[in-house]
C-alpha cells in the first residue's frame, strides 16, 4: 500500500520541486510514496537522482484523454492507498477521474490563484476527498469557486534553506553572467509565460532609463547618482523570444541577460543584490521563497500569496499589481541603496521568516494531517509501516 504522487510537469519548476521535497520528507518518516511523472521528464530524472521511487508513464499533455486509463492501471497495480495530484496540465482533471475509476481516494494540491468558471469547479473538485491550498490567497479562490470550506486545508509551499546558504562570490557572478563589477545586479526566476510579468519588468526598466536621462538634463538632479540594475532572467518558456524582442525595441536589451534554465541556481542566487518577481498572478511564489532562503531582498508585486511571504519594507518591497511606474520607482530606490533597512538585514530577516513559516518539515506535517483526515482508520496501516523507514533510499 502506498501513496502515489501525480506530477505531470516535465520541467523541475517550483511546483514540481515541492513534490520532491514532500516525497523525500514522507519517505524519511516511513510513509511509502511513489512519484508518477511523464516519461523522460526532468521531474522523473531528478527524482531518481534523489533516490525517490519513481514511475514514468507516457503523457502527451492536457488533451491526452488516454492518460486516464494509464493512470488508473498504475493506481490499481500499485494497490494505491491514496492518490495525491500535484499539478495542472490535465492532471488535476485526469488524475481525479482515474482515481475515482480505480476506487482510490484522491487529494489535490492547488498551486495557482486564478479563478475558475463555476461549471469547471463543479466537475473537477467532487472527484477529490480534499483540496490543499498553498496560500491563503489560493484558499479564498477555491472557496469562491464553490469548494466547501471544510474540504480545504492550507499547507504552504516550502524551501530547504540549507541548499541556498553557500553562494558564489560577486566577482564569480560578474564573470558568469557578464555583469559590470559593482553595478546593481538583480535576478528573476520564472517561466516565460504571461502571468510571470517579464513584459512589466521591461517596461519598468525602460521607464527608469528614461527618467535617468531626463534627470541628467536637469542640473539640480545631475548630482544625484542613479544606478541602473542589470537583471539576469533565469528560466525558459514560450514567450522568451518575444521578451528578447521587446527588450530590444524598448532600448533596454543591454540591461538584461538571458540565462536559460539553470540547475545550479542555488550557487548563484545569493550573490545577487535582490530578486525581482513582477508576477501578475501567483499562488505563493517558490522563487520568492528561494530568494529569502538565499538571504537577498525581494522586489515583488502584490500578486496572490506573495504578500504572505514578503514583509513590505522588512524583507523586501511590494508594489502595486501590474504597475510599471511603481516598479520602476522601487527599482530606483533599491538600486541606489535608498531603503531604510539595509539589504543585508532584509536578507537575514527573510531567511529567518522562511525557516520559521515555510520549512519542509512544516509542509510535510501539514500533508500528514491531511492524509490522516482523509484516510481515517486506513491510516493505521501506514502508521504500522512507519516503524521501518526507507532512509536508505533517500539522499
Amino acid at each position: 500500500m502506498t501513496i502515489i504522487h501525480v506530477e505531470t510537469g516535465r520541467r523541475l519548476y517550483g511546483g514540481a520541486l515541492q513534490v520532491l521535497y514532500l516525497v523525500r520528507g514522507l519517505l524519511r518518516r516511513g510513509v511509502p510514496s511513489v512519484i508518477l511523472a511523464p516519461t523522460g521528464s526532468q521531474v522523473a530524472s531528478t527524482a531518481r537522482a534523489w533516490g525517490l521511487p519513481t514511475d514514468e508513464f507516457p503523457y502527451w499533455g492536457e488533451a491526452d484523454l488516454t492518460a486516464i486509463w494509464r493512470m488508473k492501471r498504475r493506481f490499481q497495480k500499485s494497490r494505491a492507498l491514496l492518490v495525491h495530484v500535484h499539478s495542472r496540465r490535465g492532471a488535476d482533471t485526469f488524475g481525479g477521474v482515474a482515481a475515482w475509476r480505480a476506487n482510490v481516494p484522491a487529494v489535490l494540491t492547488r498551486r495557482v490563484d486564478n479563478a475558475e468558471p463555476a461549471w469547471a469547479a463543479r466537475r473537477k473538485y467532487p472527484a477529490y476527498c480534499h483540496v490543499v491550498a498553498i496560500s491563503e490567497a489560493v484558499r479564498q479562490v477555491l472557496a469562491g469557486s464553490g469548494v466547501p470550506p471544510e474540504k480545504i486545508s492550507l499547507v504552504r509551499s516550502a524551501v530547504d534553506v540549507s541548499e541556498w546558504r553557500t553562494p558564489r562570490t560577486r566577482s564569480a557572478l560578474d564573470r558568469e553572467f557578464d555583469l559590470a563589477p559593482g553595478a546593481p545586479a538583480a535576478a528573476m526566476v520564472a517561466q516565460f509565460i504571461p502571468r510571470k510579468g517579464h513584459r512589466l519588468l521591461v517596461e519598468a526598466l525602460a521607464l527608469l532609463r528614461q527618467r535617468n536621462e531626463w534627470d541628467a538634463r536637469d542640473q539640480a538632479k545631475a548630482l544625484v547618482q542613479r544606478r541602473m540594475p542589470t537583471v539576469v532572467l533565469f528560466g525558459q518558456g514560450p514567450l522568451e523570444k518575444r521578451v528578447v524582442g521587446f527588450a530590444k525595441s524598448a532600448g533596454v536589451a543591454d540591461l538584461i541577460r538571458f540565462a536559460g534554465y539553470r540547475d545550479d541556481l542555488p550557487k548563484w542566487l545569493g550573490a545577487f543584490d535582490f530578486l525581482i518577481h513582477p508576477a501578475t498572478a501567483e499562488g505563493l511564489g517558490v522563487a520568492v521563497l528561494q530568494a529569502a532562503a538565499a538571504g537577498i531582498p525581494v522586489v515583488a508585486s502584490k500578486a496572490g500569496g506573495v504578500p504572505e511571504v514578503v514583509e513590505d519594507g522588512k524583507t523586501g518591497f511590494l508594489f502595486k499589481l501590474g504597475d510599471p511606474v511603481e516598479l520602476a520607482a522601487t527599482l530606483a530606490a533599491v538600486s541606489s541603496g535608498g531603503a531604510r533597512v539595509p539589504a543585508r538585514e532584509m536578507g537575514r530577516r527573510g531567511r529567518r521568516r522562511v525557516q520559521k513559516f515555510f520549512s519542509v518539515d512544516s509542509m510535510v506535517n501539514g500533508y500528514l494531517d491531511v492524509y490522516r483526515s482523509v484516510l481515517g482508520p486506513e491510516w493505521q496501516g501506514i502508521e504500522a509501516e512507519r516503524s521501518r523507514p526507507q532512509l536508505a533510499l533517500v539522499q
